[in-house]
């Protein structure tokens, strides 16, 4: 038994990169993991599904459009109505932008950078943050 076996982990930006090392390594002590990334990024959440499962553990895919609001508002209840809680968050998924001085950024690409590494980090924890009424051993949900 891992460390985090029946522990419920959230990782946001679980299709690639550091999220998709995050929730195998979540996984990999005991962690089940609900794994989101954009509805465009299935096919890498069916892969990071495959690891999981052949290091022993568990996943919920979960493709999500982070820039939907009220998406992520009905996740926290859909989580609470079949787990009842939440231990971990990672709230990982962002957006790079360009790469040219801030000065030269138009709105549009402003705003999409804010609402998914910002706002939507905010809203998954106003979402979530009420289901973690099991705390870690250490502390509060992390």
């Amino acid at each position: 038994m891992g460390r985090l076996t029946g522990r419920l982990a959230v990782v946001t930006g679980a299709s690639r990169g550091i999220g998709y090392a995050v929730a195998k390594a979540l996984a990999s002590e005991g962690a089940h993991i609900i794994a989101i990334a954009r509805p465009r990024s299935v096919g890498a959440l069916e892969e990071l599904d495959d690891d999981i499962r052949a290091l022993g553990g568990e996943a919920t895919l979960t493709p999500v459009d982070l820039t939907d609001y009220d998406a992520i508002d009905r996740l926290g209840a859909a989580i609470y109505e079949r787990w009842g809680k939440l231990d971990i968050l990672v709230g990982n998924a962002g957006l790079l932008g360009s790469l040219s001085p801030l000065g030269h950024l138009d709105i549009k690409e402003w705003n999409k950078v804010m609402a998914v590494n910002v706002t939507a980090n905010w809203r998954l924890i106003r979402s979530l943050i009420r289901y973690c009424a099991n705390p870690m051993p250490d502390g509060p949900c992390l």
